[in-house]
């Protein structure tokens, strides 16, 4: 299995106006926690759109909104003003029974934590979003992404029989399965070793490459956002910069400069 970083291609944030062709997109988007004065703006007017098979890495200081960023995009939590769209869908005044099918029939999520159900076989938890979804199980669907994860012959061992690297893998096969309009992903190499970090990053970043995923990565680190066809960065809830096919090395920069000033504050 190839594992080497690919092609990563051209992707901008641009002027917001829906249509499919766009996997994510963003209009005014605020989320306020709280109200006078201890309110807490965690996003403040964020406009953006993403295009279908591309990948795009999210960043910023702690307390900037990535994570708020994330939840809203994907239909996690609700903003407060504004609305967002997933595959052209506008999904802001969704209940929450609709949303949740949404999400079960058309996102992938990979999280830090592997989140497998440790009583289902590997090819079990790969299935799980196809069943939740109430669609019929499509077995070689499973076999097929376990092969390209690098996992094949493994469908009926236990997750406990793998390591975290092959867990996590498991875990990328798992939102990919339903064929989403878009995968999230929230640190999903904050629990592995460098090598099988990057082996997972190229697992991603394959995905988009080779099979059309479109991929929204929340991370900390550089070298996993390099992985990215872009870098989004966020300060103080706002969008501050974007960068396009950067090195680590631009791209640790750039978060250097987003972080100077309060640490500077700090240090006074």
């Amino acid at each position: 299995m190839a594992l080497g970083r690919g092609k990563r291609r051209a992707a901008k944030v641009e002027a917001v106006e829906g249509d499919a062709r766009w996997a994510v997109e963003l209009r005014g988007v605020r989320r306020q926690y709280g109200r006078g004065g201890s309110a807490v703006h965690a996003l403040r007017g964020i406009d953006l759109k993403l295009p279908r098979g591309s990948f795009t890495a999210v960043m910023g200081p702690s307390g900037s909104g990535k994570s708020t960023f994330l939840q809203c995009a994907a239909g996690l939590d609700r903003p407060t003003d504004g609305s967002v769209r997933l595959g052209g869908t506008e999904i802001t005044g969704m209940s929450e029974n609709k949303l949740t099918e949404l999400r079960r029939a058309r996102l992938g999520f990979v999280f830090q934590a592997f989140n497998l159900l440790p009583s289902l076989t590997v090819e079990q938890n790969v299935l799980l979003p196809m069943r939740l979804a109430g669609r019929r199980p499509e077995r070689r669907r499973a076999e097929e992404l376990l092969g390209q994860v690098g996992l094949g012959g493994k469908g009926k061992r236990r997750p406990g029989e793998l390591s975290g690297g092959q867990q996590q893998r498991v875990a990328i096969a798992r939102a990919l399965v339903t064929r989403p309009d878009v995968v999230f992903a929230d640190e999903p190499t904050g629990a592995l070793d460098t090598r099988t970090a990057a082996e997972v990053l190229s697992l991603l970043r394959n995905a988009v490459d080779g099979m059309g995923a479109t991929v929204v990565m929340v991370t900390h680190d550089p070298s996993a956002a390099a992985y990215a066809d872009q870098v989004l960065f966020l300060a103080d809830g706002s969008m501050a910069d974007a960068l396009t096919g950067a090195s680590a090395g631009q791209i640790a920069a750039r978060m250097t400069s987003l972080t100077a000033p309060a640490a500077t504050y700090a240090a006074a």
